[in-house]
Formats: structure tokens, sequence, C-alpha cells
């Protein structure tokens, strides 16, 4: 009876300790279905004996570029893929991604328009068949429309026959209705490996990543265009590729006001084409 009294209190403390635990266990299992016998490196994981490279870095202030991983980098710039400009030139870089339409790129096409600056727009299948008009503007003003693949999967995750429908199927709805090929691919959450870089290689569209980065893209978690317009003035460099989302209001209305501010501290915005032709590990 005793061991009983004791064994009973022991057995409900340890469940109620282990329960966090199993919740943690359940939302991982869920999130990461895909990732088997995972191994922690950096920004990095080894699932199944295949390196999936996360992009990840560290903002620096006072116009240093960023920390990233060297082994990211190194592979990135294997295969012709760029995440940063010539650090020697005062020049920016403006990229957007877009997953879906918020109702704020009108705007940010309107400041890009008044202010003279192009800029690439990666979009996805949705996005490319519910806004023809907007995506009619891009190609007419001057700007890049990237490939940010059909569906948004995670491409290290799939087979190179997947990734390369992923990528194939959204250049030729592109091309058949704007009679332009894309030539940049931004990997669904920045993850890819050897085998999405070669494919994208083999298809010729360029991988393009990031040296500039915030949470923006939560849309009932905005905070503001001055915190908008803080964050991005504070880690500017030379050479940045800044990634922003076009969901983020305070990114659309922030956005006038960073041009103008950043060409009044002599940065000039880079094109597309400019970006293109960044020789790879300047």
């Amino acid at each position: 009876m005793h061991k009983l009294r004791i064994i009973g209190p022991v057995i409900l403390l340890l469940t109620i300790l282990s329960f966090p635990l199993i919740l943690h266990f359940n939302r991982t299992k869920k999130e990461y279905a895909v990732y088997v016998n995972e191994i922690e490196t950096g920004n990095s994981i080894m699932v199944n004996g295949n390196m999936i490279f996360r992009w990840g870095l560290k903002r620096n202030k006072d116009g240093r570029p960023p920390e990233v991983g060297t082994k990211e980098v190194e592979m990135l710039y294997k295969y012709g893929g760029k995440y940063i400009g010539d650090t020697s030139e005062k020049k920016i870089y403006l990229t957007f991604d877009e997953g879906y339409e918020q109702g704020y790129t009108e705007k940010i096409l309107n400041v890009l328009r008044d202010n003279d600056v192009k800029a690439v727009f990666f979009v996805t299948g949705p996005y490319l068949d519910k806004n023809p008009e907007l995506i009619r503007r891009m190609v007419e003003e001057g700007h890049e429309v990237g490939n940010h693949t059909v569906n948004h999967y995670s491409l290290p995750t799939k087979s190179a026959t997947i990734i390369e429908q992923e990528i194939l199927e959204l250049d030729r709805v592109f091309y058949e209705k704007y009679g332009k090929h894309m030539r940049m691919l931004r990997p669904p959450r920045g993850e890819y490996d050897e085998k999405t870089l070669k494919v994208a290689k083999n298809l010729n569209h360029t991988c393009i990543l990031w040296s500039f980065a915030y949470q923006d893209w939560l849309v009932d978690k905005q905070k503001g265009a001055d915190y908008a317009y803080k964050m991005i003035m504070d880690h500017v460099h030379n050479g940045a590729v800044l990634l922003l989302h076009a969901v983020s209001k305070d990114n659309a209305d922030a956005l006038d006001r960073v041009i103008k501010d950043l060409k009044q501290q002599g940065y000039t915005f880079g094109t597309p084409d400019e970006l293109m032709n960044v020789s790879v590990g300047r």
C-alpha cells in the first residue's frame, strides 16, 4: 500500500514533466516529417546522407556585410549562385518574395516607378495565376520576375525530377503569357542542396539568396513603417541584396523613404541584369 501511495504521485509528476516534451516532439514530427536521422551542422542538416543547406545569416551594423556559413556559401558559389553584390560598390539590389497578394504590391510598384528603381519579384505558381495585372506591370516596367517554384516545396526534400518540374512548369506558364523566360531561382525557405543547385543551373536558372532579411512576412505582427525603415537602414551595406516580403504593409509604407534616404547617402540601386552579372565570390 505504501509503495502504491509513493509510486502514484511519482508517475503523475513524470507525466506532467514529460508533457511539454511530447508536445514538442509532435510539433517537430509534423513540421519536419520528411527529415530523418537529422544531424545539426550550423545552418545545415544531414538527412539520410544528403546535406541540406538552410540559408541563414547574422546581420551586422555600421555598413558591414553579414556573417554567413562557409559551407553554405561554398556550395552556392560552386554552381554560380549569389547572395551579395560587389562590396566595394555602394550598390543595393531590391528583391521581393511573392507567395500571395496582400494588397501592397501595387503601391510597391508605384514607389519603384516614381524613384526609377528596378527590382526582382520572386513569384510562386498561385501568385502568377491569380495576379496577371501585377505581373504585367512588373514585366512592362522593367522588373525581373523570378522563379519561386510552383508549390513552394522545400526543394532538397524532393527528387531531381520534381525539382525540375517545379522550376520548368512555372517558367513555361510565364513564357506562354509574357514571352520571356525566367532566369533567377529563389529556393523556398532558403533551403537547397547540391542536387537543387545542379538542376537549377542545368535549366539556366541562377540561384539568388540574400544578404539582408528580417521577420516581415507575419501579416498579423506588423510593427509599423518606422520599424521597417530602421531595420533596413541599420543593416544596409555595400552590395546588399535585400529580401523583402511584399505582404508586409510596413515594407510598402517605408519603401519610398528607404529609397530616397539611401540615395541621399550615396547608394545606387542595381538592376536585375547587374545582379546577374555580379562576379561570384566578390
